[in-house]
């Protein structure tokens, strides 16, 4: 495990590469590439791998995509809310609060991107003309195939996200031309390029293994399953509402498109009509059914032993539930667990230097929104922190901040003995390794679910596919979170679920909630259907409905094996402040009385994603903030900087109001 990133030192054996335009920071081959790289399995290696070394950066899985992008939904909001959306940095970008002035760093996401998709055209273009690929051995065919199919499936991974990101995009397919002929491209209709990913996905699932089928092709390559998931998941995309263009929204309007709930008039909001997406959905139920059927992947028993593996660096090759990891290095590489996590505040005698566990942050809704008896509560919302106390470090409780419960999927208490030890030596920030999953199986089967759903119901199996309902799909992820006692009452709440389509469907939007808060998934599952805005006021209203009727203090009893630490066995909530013999924190209540001079409510709760739904906390969605050209409804995409725009050499223009 581990070895794709020690190809930053040696990538350039196999390519010398040069800089060939500021737009996408594009590179062409080096007249060595054709004559020998992709003639050489081991230098084609080289470059693949330096494909999942660009995946590593901040600005693309490290850190932007997984943590920052995540943001804001119903149940993630980037943290520093209340005057600090005004701010040119992601608090204001991940507030809907975008203009091409607030953030530079907005190009240089699209740079890096684009900089892994030339990279992967490539290889694409390299082993399509490689002797070996084409009339070699049995054995390099099949290994060049390999090298072909990830450069395939990382490519559509870049594009779908690209896409979600900024709408319309250039549609690159080629390495840039020494003529920089194909380096200034206009942009192209998302469809388009959503319609091409999935038949390039169509090749890639044929050219590659299975995990762990084929020597080194673990979970941190993309292999077989993560390829007809990825597939399923552009395909979900293609059919789902997205924002659109002007000039196209009136075209696709009048050729069938359905116009969202939510939509602005002129850069309006519209998904496929019934027939449409009704074969989109077939196409990815298909795919699904495969990954069901093959039993390559499954849960693993344990939501916590999962979390737990994926902290200690270890990959899952018992269940291989995570269909794909990518890879960071310990001490080089990986934000998740210090940019993202349970806080360490302060530097400790425990655990080392502080992390910063800023940036996505989830709320007391969500904490409300769980059964008692889910164990996945517990560990997505992290309601202590760990602080120095005189010359020891003890757990306490996040207090009352409604909008900045930390994400507990990552803490330290699961990571390696060597990173701790790496941790007490440091002074300043220093990476984890913790891998950024980008598909787990229980996506597999809640998108299977929806997709039944759609096609047959909530209780018939589909004709080709898996022997699952929908039901028992939603059922399989809902009661691996549930203890063994607790079980039967989880399968009472999934067999209550009506059979109705839409009630259905919202209980796959609730479960998706429940397992995947904090991953960076559930924004644009929100986007394609169609309820991101409405999701987020009606959190805002549930809390100010709610936030006078929670106790305000909660009391645990101490730990057994360690006093200073919080056993959470034993929750008693109250509104007394103090309760002998326990360990005492505020909770998430507020006095009705005092509510108009508490920040969270009077502050914070309206600024909440106000360049997206407005002010308003009553569960309407207002207008948009009247600032910086923020007119346009439900504009979840990012704008063109003047930057991007001046490098495109006049090719790129803005959309969308901006």
């Amino acid at each position: 495990m581990k070895k794709i990133l020690n190809i930053f030192a040696v990538a350039a054996v196999a390519l010398t590469m040069v800089s060939c335009s500021d737009f996408l920071e594009q590179t062409s081959e080096s007249q060595q590439s054709t004559e020998t790289t992709y003639e050489s399995p081991y230098y084609t290696s080289l470059v693949v791998n330096k494909i999942y070394g660009l995946l590593s950066r901040d600005y693309t899985y490290s850190q932007v995509i997984p943590i920052i992008w995540g943001a804001n939904t119903d149940t993630e909001l980037i943290d520093g809310l209340g005057t600090g959306v005004e701010t040119a940095t992601e608090r204001g970008v991940m507030n809907y609060r975008m203009s091409e002035t607030y953030w530079s760093r907005i190009g240089d996401w699209w740079k890096d991107y684009y900089d892994v998709i030339e990279y992967c055209n490539l290889v694409v273009d390299g082993v399509r003309g490689s002797a070996l690929y084409q009339s070699g051995s049995t054995s390099d065919k099949t290994t060049m195939g390999y090298y072909l199919g990830e450069a395939l499936t990382l490519r559509a991974m870049m594009y779908l996200d690209i896409i979600r990101m900024w709408g319309n995009v250039p549609m690159k397919f080629e390495p840039t031309k020494p003529d920089l002929s194909n380096a200034y491209l206009p942009k192209t209709d998302r469809d388009v390029i959503l319609d091409e990913l999935m038949t390039q996905l169509e090749e890639a699932i044929e050219l590659l293994p299975w995990a762990d089928a084929a020597t080194n092709y673990t979970t941190e390559h993309v292999t077989k399953g993560y390829a007809k998931a990825l597939y399923a998941q552009v395909a979900l995309t293609r059919a789902g509402y997205a924002i659109r263009e002007a000039d196209e929204s009136i075209t696709k309007l009048g050729e069938g498109y359905e116009k969202a709930a939510y939509s602005d008039d002129v850069y309006m909001t519209l998904r496929p009509g019934q027939e449409k997406r009704e074969e989109l959905y077939r196409k990815a139920a298909l795919q699904l059914a495969d990954i069901i059927n093959s039993g390559r992947h499954k849960l693993n028993p344990s939501y916590e032993n999962e979390w737990y593996l994926l902290n200690q660096l270890t990959l899952d090759k018992t269940y291989h539930e995570n269909l794909f990891e990518v890879p960071n290095l310990e001490n080089v590489t990986g934000e998740l667990g210090y940019t993202i996590g349970k806080r360490m505040n302060t530097v400790t005698t425990d655990w080392g230097y502080s992390n910063s566990s800023g940036k996505l942050k989830t709320t007391a809704t969500h904490w409300y929104s769980y059964d008692n008896a889910d164990t996945r509560r517990d560990i997505t919302c992290a309601v202590t922190q760990y602080k120095e106390d005189g010359d020891h470090t003890i757990e306490d409780f996040i207090g009352n901040a409604p909008f900045g419960i930390y994400i507990g999927k990552w803490r330290p208490e699961w990571m390696t003995a060597s990173w701790l030890a790496q941790n007490k030596a440091m002074s300043a920030k220093h990476q984890t390794g913790i891998n950024t999953v980008r598909m787990r199986y229980s996506q597999v089967l809640l998108y299977y679910a929806e997709c039944l759903n759609e096609l047959v119901g909530a209780d018939a199996t589909l004709a080709g596919g898996a022997s699952l309902t929908a039901r028992q799909a939603l059922a399989e992820v809902h009661n691996r979170a549930f203890a063994d006692a607790d079980k039967a009452a989880a399968q009472a709440y999934v067999d209550g679920i009506s059979s109705d389509h839409d009630a259905f469907l919202e209980a796959i939007m609730q479960e998706n909630a429940w397992e995947l808060t904090g991953e960076g998934f559930r924004k644009f599952d929100l986007i394609r259907w169609g309820v991101l805005a409405q999701k987020i006021a009606d959190m805002k209203k549930e809390y100010n409905d709610k936030c006078t009727t929670w106790p305000r203090y909660i009391h645990c009893k101490p730990s057994a094996s360690n006093e200073n630490y919080i056993d959470f066995s034993v929750l008693v909530f109250d509104d007394d402040k103090e309760m002998t013999g326990y360990k005492n924190g505020s909770w998430f209540g507020l006095d009705e009385e005092k509510k108009g001079d508490n920040t969270q409510w009077a502050t914070n709760l309206p600024r909440i994603s106000e360049g997206l739904v407005g002010n308003t906390i009553d569960g309407t969605i207002g207008e948009p903030v009247n600032i910086a050209k923020e007119t346009v409804k439900n504009r979840y995409v990012l704008p063109l900087t003047t930057t991007m725009m001046a490098d495109a050499n006049g090719s790129l223009v803005n959309s969308y109001g901006y």
